[in-house]
């Protein structure tokens, strides 16, 4: 009977891995698939040898400026921001145990922008400063709402809703910036703040790539924690969580991860939100969502920078579309936590 009961868990277990493996594959492929889509098709077509051969390095008339200049930087930036949004937003989720605690909700990607917006209008600043200045803001601002929020330990909706005022007041200093701007300056800050992919050069993804393999490899060694955290802080503890510092640590790596995205793309808008949940949907109990969540913020950012460039009447950055997709899925997922209080 005990060996039937082993021989059932150990066969349940085996199950679980299969899918968690299968459906790490298939989104993967499917972030392959897209990109490569999005280096040969758009006003006009590049045949794939043809794409290759630029990959490689050669010098194809055309080609190494549509595929080399154009389409591959934007690919790039597109799949790692959108890696770093959604493994960044659902780190919040998990570890605030609240579908709603997205760096979008609670005001951090606010913070990164209206530094960004200071830096661009105000001091007349642009290029990799600008970058810096919103990764620091960004920590700064998280700071400030952990602290705020902070009383015998840190509740998840007390986080969420000091998060979200702290977000209203940082807009008001966004719109108050931009209403005293001059016009070319107003118009670099408001691409800036859409979110957008547009004149992405690859030498911007350096940073963002330094940052996704040391903050993203620092949130992936910590999956054990994390998913400690998701039972409760006291659950936590005692199964040998250091709570308060792995809150911290985690934290500073997320935030970290979010505001080195949010330097280079602007707050491409609901990628953090809508990435948790649907891995969550996706994964169910089979495994962790955090890389599941990192492959389908790229497949978000991909699909939507190629809508936005090529579906629509006109063009739009990809924060228009994403933002057209995130804002109907929060009001619907406020709904559902408010009737059934349920979390990620």
């Amino acid at each position: 009977m005990v060996s039937t009961s082993l021989q059932t868990l150990i066969a349940n277990r085996r199950r679980r891995q299969r899918r968690y493996r299968s459906v790490i594959f298939i989104l993967a492929l499917l972030v392959a698939a897209l990109f490569a889509l999005s280096l040969a098709i758009g006003k006009t077509v590049t045949p794939p040898l043809e794409v290759i051969r630029v990959l490689l390095g050669e010098q194809i008339a055309g080609a190494s400026f549509t595929v080399g200049q154009l389409r591959l930087p934007r690919a790039v930036m597109s799949v790692l921001a959108g890696l770093s949004f959604g493994l960044g937003g659902v780190t919040f989720q998990l570890m605030l145990r609240n579908p709603l605690a997205s760096p979008d909700i609670i005001g951090i990607t606010s913070g990164a922008s209206a530094a960004a917006v200071f830096a661009i209008i105000v001091l007349s600043l642009n290029g990799p400063i600008v970058s810096i200045i919103a990764v620091v803001a960004g920590l700064g601002v998280s700071m400030l709402v952990y602290g705020l929020s902070f009383r015998n330990g840190v509740a998840g909706t007390r986080l969420i809703l000091v998060g979200i005022g702290i977000s209203a007041i940082l807009e008001s200093v966004i719109a108050y910036i931009l209403s005293s701007a001059p016009a070319w300056n107003q118009q670099e800050a408001m691409r800036w703040l859409t979110g957008s992919v547009n004149g992405a050069q690859l030498g911007q993804a350096v940073p963002l790539l330094a940052s996704l393999a040391v903050f993203g490899g620092l949130l992936l060694s910590r999956t054990r924690n994390l998913e400690a955290l998701r039972l409760g802080d006291d659950t936590a503890s005692a199964l040998g969580v250091e709570v308060a510092r792995t809150r911290m640590l985690i934290m500073v790596a997320a935030v970290g991860m979010i505001a080195s995205a949010t330097a280079v793309s602007g707050p491409i808008a609901f990628v953090a939100f809508l990435s948790g949940p649907i891995a969550a949907r996706i994964v169910g109990n089979s495994g962790s969502p955090l890389i599941p969540a990192a492959l389908i913020g790229a497949l978000l950012v991909l699909a939507g920078d190629y809508v936005g460039q090529f579906l629509l009447p006109s063009r739009y950055p990809v924060g228009v579309v994403t933002g057209a997709l995130g804002a109907p899925y929060l009001i619907y997922l406020i709904v559902r936590v408010n009737r059934t209080g349920s979390s990620l």
